[in-house]
């Protein structure tokens, strides 16, 4: 599914000429650690660079931190952030957003560590790039997607929450609230412009309506067991903030 706001012609992009980042905030995966690094940069070939930014904080209580820094030695595209100031899971989201813009990245590849998100569907998300998209959203609901090993409370809350902001913002997409995805340097340097103050997992919404109105598309991504619970206090954040969305759709001032 192709949404596209912008009518001005654009030229094919080679990712020969592309520097790529990708954002992977990381905490307790001693276990997949390594082989997670592996498997992502092993589909991230042809480009003219790579760099792996794994984000860890003071939520990662085991060796995960020791064994990617010692994998760092082994493989120059890995660069590992500690970042021991976060507070949630968002500020280490926008830890890497910004690393990666900091590098001079063209395009921000975000993904889940711990094999929610799986690596295989990293090669579609280049490929519609390379076709002139601003944004590439991974989607569990559209055609040829899977979800496995989750709740099916999540699963309403996911498809639900979905619906409810197309309704609410005026947004097509079919899954708002996946976080696998991918962004232009410069559609990301819009989004932290504009703002993202959910503290919650909405805060993947949230980016979402803020690209709206850029050339964006979603593909089918396969996906394994939630990362995170959603709680109350996560839903009372989600409500909050598409509240305050709603009346800035409203006002005109989104």
């Amino acid at each position: 599914m192709t949404v596209d706001n912008n009518s001005s012609d654009r030229f094919p992009l080679r990712r020969s000429e592309i520097s790529l980042g990708i954002v992977t905030p990381m905490a307790n995966e001693e276990a997949n650690a390594e082989a997670f690094v592996r498997d992502v940069l092993s589909r991230c070939i042809g480009f003219r660079r790579v760099v792996m930014f794994v984000v860890l904080d003071n939520v990662c209580r085991d060796a995960t931190r020791r064994i990617l820094d010692n994998l760092h030695y082994e493989i120059s595209e890995l660069q590992v952030v500690w970042a021991p100031e976060n507070r949630n899971v968002v500020d280490a989201y926008v830890r890497g957003y910004r690393e990666a813009i900091r590098a001079g990245c063209d395009w921000i590849l975000e993904i889940d560590a711990g094999y929610s998100h799986q690596p295989a569907d990293i090669p579609q998300f280049f490929d519609r790039m390379e076709e002139g998209s601003d944004c590439v959203f991974g989607s569990r609901f559209c055609r040829g997607a899977s979800i496995v090993d989750s709740s099916m409370k999540r699963r309403i809350i996911s498809y639900g929450g979905t619906l409810l902001v197309n309704v609410a913002i005026g947004t097509t997409l079919s899954d708002m609230t996946s976080g696998f995805q991918m962004f232009t340097r410069q559609a990301l340097e819009g989004v932290l412009e504009k703002g993202i103050l959910s503290r919650s997992p909405f805060f993947q919404t949230e980016i979402k309506i803020h690209c709206r109105k850029l050339r964006v598309c979603e593909v089918p991504i396969q996906y394994r067991a939630a990362s995170h619970s959603v709680g109350w206090k996560a839903l009372q954040d989600s409500f909050s903030n598409l509240w305050r969305l709603f009346r800035m759709r409203a006002g005109h001032q989104l």
